[in-house]
């Protein structure tokens, strides 16, 4: 049987230009888009049972829009009015610019890296006598506290939103030639909307190596891994894989 039919575990690119919309004219798919997780904030009084004083700290990282914005609504539920004197450092400059929508840019001390956690920890550690506050999720990269435990930087890890499962009861009888995954918090709303759910013919393409992990944990086959020094792209790695199975099954 040829690949038809798609679902992408996010939601639907805002941008018409998106690799997945050639994808779908190149091989005359079918691609639905549909988050299989939901971020929620934590209540303020689920943060205040955290002992976290935010104006105890004269720093705060930021790896994500959500975490900027999770942030300074909790500052604002709390009536907190964040000193100008806060710096802020950001994974990369996109996510740095962003603040833009809280703060007046170019009166603050902001600092960004170039998309990764550890190139960030070469400016960190620069600023090693501030005290940082760390806004996360629930589910967040193990790296994180390691590399500010391993730097030896003062910090304050501050849970202030969760990734919960999102009700795909809908899809009960939807059956789709792949799954694409993106984080092993997709792969467990998979399992605790449909608990009995059986791969046989479906394939699963996953990115990133926790996320594989997570699939073959759950007794998933992988059969699309991405990245690779070869295809970094889950797009590019979908089209080569749909050009060698439809060339298979004409």
């Amino acid at each position: 049987m040829k690949i038809k039919t798609i679902i992408v575990s996010q939601p639907e690119p805002k941008s018409e230009k998106s690799p997945f919309f050639d994808l779908i004219d190149k091989h005359n798919l079918k691609i639905d888009f549909r988050p299989f997780i939901q971020v929620e904030g934590v209540s303020s009084k689920e943060f205040r049972q955290q002992r976290i004083d935010i104006l105890e700290h004269t720093a705060v990282i930021f790896t994500s829009r959500t975490a900027i914005d999770h942030f300074f609504r909790m500052c604002e539920e709390m009536r907190i009015a964040v000193p100008e004197a806060m710096k802020y450092f950001c994974i990369t400059e996109a996510i740095a610019l962003y603040l833009q929508k809280y703060i007046v840019y170019r009166k603050r001390k902001i600092f960004f890296g170039e998309g990764n956690f550890a190139q960030l920890m070469d400016v960190i550690t620069k600023h090693k006598t501030e005290k940082f506050m760390v806004p996360l999720s629930d589910a967040h990269k193990a790296e994180i506290p390691k590399l500010l435990n391993k730097a030896k930087v003062k910090y304050t890890k501050a849970i202030l939103y969760r990734t919960v499962c999102c009700d795909l009861s809908d899809l009960q009888d939807v059956n789709y030639d792949i799954i694409v995954f993106y984080s092993p918090s997709g792969i467990k709303s998979l399992f605790k909307n449909f608990p009995e759910f059986e791969q046989n013919s479906t394939k699963i393409a996953v990115f990133g190596p926790t996320t594989a992990k997570a699939a073959k944990s759950n007794n998933l086959r992988v059969d699309i891994q991405v990245p690779t020094p070869a295809c970094p792209s889950m797009t590019q790695a979908l089209d080569d894989f749909i050009k060698e199975h439809n060339k298979k099954n004409k």
